[in-house]
């Protein structure tokens, strides 16, 4: 897997993607998908990093996150959640051995559209795997605070989520459903690495902007190619790692047009 980006520039939003090691099933049993939310909304309080959505597979996690100004504050969340998890299960199983692979994936979202497509992208997930037929079959995943805002525990910022989607709060339990009942319908189901392996996934204007608060970090000058639906992809074998011969593009992706959903 590619080496996640470290610049997580605030306010925007972060899908995080992160795998057991070796593809392995650690979160098989479903206490230890429930230690790592337990752990999320401990890190939530400690780090102002609001969530809008996850989902804990058995083998990986989704996360949703907003990066709140202090950049490390997702870093930090990651660390924490994934640490404290890893901790107790290998107490518990006894053993020593690493239950992450090294690095995580991150990928700046653009509200809207794009933020829509993966939302159903992450909540599908067990559906595209053929362990349930609906979301709301598997129990460790925001699609249930979204559905149903009375909720107690509440995890997911509901208010920020409907704002970034651009519908109304009291609005965003039926629309949402919407969205997935069509995304269903259309068996729009297949994996699509423009979630998971680029450094962002929106709009062309969406990815100049990405492109322009990474360019004052490291002063770079990337090359862009236009089209209808993009994602910023680094031109480096080692993804994350900033070197002096770095390049970008944008890349058309039409597959995944919100119409198809």
């Amino acid at each position: 897997m590619p080496r996640s980006l470290r610049h997580f520039l605030p306010g925007h939003i972060w899908h995080i993607t992160h795998r057991c090691h070796d593809r392995e099933f650690y979160f098989e049993q479903a206490a230890y998908r429930k230690l790592w939310i337990d752990w999320l909304k401990e890190a939530k309080d400690r780090y102002n990093v609001s969530t809008l959505n996850f989902i804990v597979t058995s083998n990986h996690v989704h996360l949703l996150l907003i990066s709140p100004l202090d950049m490390e504050g997702i870093p930090r969340t990651v660390q924490l959640v994934a640490g404290r998890t890893a901790q107790v299960f290998n107490k518990k199983k006894g053993r020593s051995g690493a239950f992450w692979e090294k690095r995580y994936s991150a990928t700046a979202i653009e509200s809207g559209e794009h933020l829509t497509r993966c939302m159903l992208y992450i909540d599908l997930n067990m559906v595209r795997a053929g362990v349930v037929k609906h979301p709301k079959d598997w129990e460790h995943s925001g699609y249930h605070e979204v559905i149903k805002p009375n909720m107690k525990n509440k995890l997911l910022d509901r208010k920020k989520l409907a704002d970034r989607l651009e519908v109304d709060v009291e609005d965003l339990p039926k629309q949402y459903a919407t969205w997935l009942k069509e995304a269903l319908r259309k068996g729009n189901l297949s994996r699509d690495e423009i979630w998971t392996t680029k450094i962002a996934a929106g709009s062309e204007t969406f990815i100049e902007k990405i492109k322009r608060r990474l360019e004052k970090i490291k002063k770079q000058g990337p090359k862009l190619l236009s089209g209808p639906d993009h994602a910023l992809n680094e031109g480096h074998s080692t993804y994350g790692e900033w070197s002096n011969k770095f390049e970008w593009e944008i890349e058309t992706n039409k597959s995944n047009d919100i119409s198809q959903l």
